[in-house]
């Protein structure tokens, strides 16, 4: 059964930090691409970060600058996604997807799997 379990959203204010974690199940995680999405309330979803299956290849979004790292573990069936600087701007609903073979992407159509999203809310 796939799973994909979100976790570390909340509220923090500008120039915050956050680590978000996405667990996958290792039947579907482990030799796969994954990535993060996230949707802002109003607006298209938006790519943020992919890492591929080993954890040596990551590309990022446009609007990230810098600012946020992915990486994985995984012996632990992991990945993170390491934010720092926040601004208002990145509040939102943020997703982790598994992609359909070993490297992420930022086309959400490569992706197979969802989780069901965690809320980061940055205050100004």
């Amino acid at each position: 059964q796939v799973q994909l379990v979100e976790s570390g959203g909340g509220l923090v204010e500008t120039g915050d930090s956050l680590r978000l974690s996405c667990a996958t199940s290792k039947r579907t995680g482990s030799n796969n691409g994954v990535g993060w999405f996230r949707r802002a309330p109003g607006k298209e979803r938006e790519f943020v970060a992919a890492i591929n299956w080993r954890g040596d290849s990551t590309i990022y979004g446009d609007s990230i600058q810098g600012r946020f790292t992915i990486s994985r573990d995984s012996a632990k069936n992991t990945v993170y996604l390491q934010m720092n600087d926040l601004k208002p701007e990145d509040t939102a609903v943020y997703y982790c997807a598994v992609a359909r073979g070993a490297y992420g992407s930022a086309t959400p159509s490569q992706y197979a799997y969802w989780g069901q999203g965690t809320q980061v809310t940055v205050s100004s």
